[in-house]
């Protein structure tokens, strides 16, 4: 077992059926960086046939260590502000059981009746409505921007503005507030702190900048920043932003975590609802249009996903080096491919002989060794 975060079982259960016994990501490998319910999300990508690679890349710091947590509950109680935003559903609901364990749960619950609630999305509406507390506004693209744009369309100098953040902080709607005449209060639920394992996140990593993973999937835009901390720490950070860029695709469940990739110059893959369920439908979808090559040749169908070969439905294992060159020869549907080509795409450094040697153990791995047909002095190609 191997896992990421919030998300409902129901949601993650929305591709079941024909789809997912069908397999969709057979053959493929996809890394997991969430913490919390990323059981959940393991178990619906490996019942649809992935192969998961998971590396917590940050923790829920446990709510019974967090004084800071209390301190600013306390002083929100004691400003009784006007106003009061809620970012997220497990942030409404942590909030509220810290405040019950420390015996001020009341209290809080009163000073935020009090108070005109705006909220980011539905979930975070529905967790502020268990609380038996009332909204009065909800983003229309569950954005915190779009919240403060309301807020400023009605006027907030001389208010007091409670905020509830999510674990990563943007600091540019908060000043948008101050600046805009608000005292600004915050208090932030749950703090990201340093899983246990910390050797499984450098793995992961390394597993990207070699290509070994087909889509990397994030949850939280701090997890993306602890990826990019690590990578630096490991000397590799430039080689995994250029295979993020080219080999390895990366899918996130909404645009806030997408940011952080945004600005490395990345364009992840973002569902149109913000719910992991269609983060997966999304993921799936990508890789069957993008990533798995079918060609009818002379000695039979084949079908490659991802890792997965299949020559007439029979499974064929391939090392990685002729995998490689077998993606390269199908995606050229029987065009000739150069040896200069593929020993570039094989960083042979231009090896004749390592490239021959490539070509004979894809030969020898195929049902079918004349799949591969040698084209004198010009290359290789698949015989179709």
């Amino acid at each position: 077992m191997n896992a990421l975060a919030p998300a409902e079982p129901a949601q993650l259960d929305a591709t079941s059926g024909p789809e997912a016994a069908d397999s969709p990501l057979e053959g493929f490998r996809i890394g997991v960086t969430s913490h919390r319910r990323s059981r959940d999300l393991i178990e619906a990508l490996e019942r649809r046939g992935a192969e998961v690679l998971h590396a917590p890349a940050l923790k829920i710091a446990p709510v019974q260590e967090d004084i800071r947590l209390i301190e600013d509950t306390k002083a929100i109680i004691d400003a009784r502000p006007d106003l009061c935003i809620a970012t997220t559903a497990y942030g409404m609901r942590r909030w509220c059981e810290a405040a019950d364990s420390f015996g001020i749960g009341e209290q809080l619950l009163e000073t935020l009746g009090a108070c005109r609630m705006f909220v980011r999305g539905p979930k975070a509406r529905g967790a502020v409505r268990a609380a038996g507390l009332a909204d009065v506004g909800i983003s229309s693209d569950e954005t915190t921007a779009t919240l403060v744009d309301m807020l400023l369309a009605e006027g907030v100098r001389g208010k007091t503005v409670a905020v509830q953040l999510h674990g990563y902080t943007d600091v540019r709607q908060l000043e948008r507030l101050r600046m805009s005449g608000a005292t600004v209060l915050t208090v932030t639920p749950y703090r990201w702190v340093k899983p246990d394992g910390e050797d499984r996140l450098p793995r992961l990593i390394e597993a990207v900048c070699s290509g070994n993973l087909d889509v990397l999937t994030f949850t939280s835009a701090p997890a993306v920043d602890a990826v990019w901390s690590t990578a630096h720490e490991m000397g590799v950070y430039k080689q995994l932003i250029e295979s993020l860029k080219t080999n390895v695709t990366t899918a996130v469940v909404g645009p806030v975590t997408a940011q952080p990739l945004l600005d490395a110059g990345i364009s992840p893959l973002v569902p149109e609802r913000f719910r992991m369920g269609a983060l997966i439908r999304l993921v799936c979808e990508h890789l069957a249009l993008n990533h798995v090559r079918r060609l009818d040749t002379a000695s039979g169908n084949l079908e490659l996903r991802g890792r997965s070969l299949r020559v007439d439905g029979a499974q064929v294992e391939l090392a990685p080096a002729p995998l490689l060159l077998l993606r390269a020869l199908l995606g050229a549907g029987g065009a000739v491919l150069s040896r200069e080509s593929l020993s570039e795409l094989l960083e042979l450094k231009g090896s004749v002989h390592a490239l021959d040697m490539t070509v004979s153990r894809l030969r020898s791995s195929l049902p079918d060794g004349r799949l591969v047909e040698t084209v004198v002095k010009r290359g290789y190609r698949i015989r179709v």
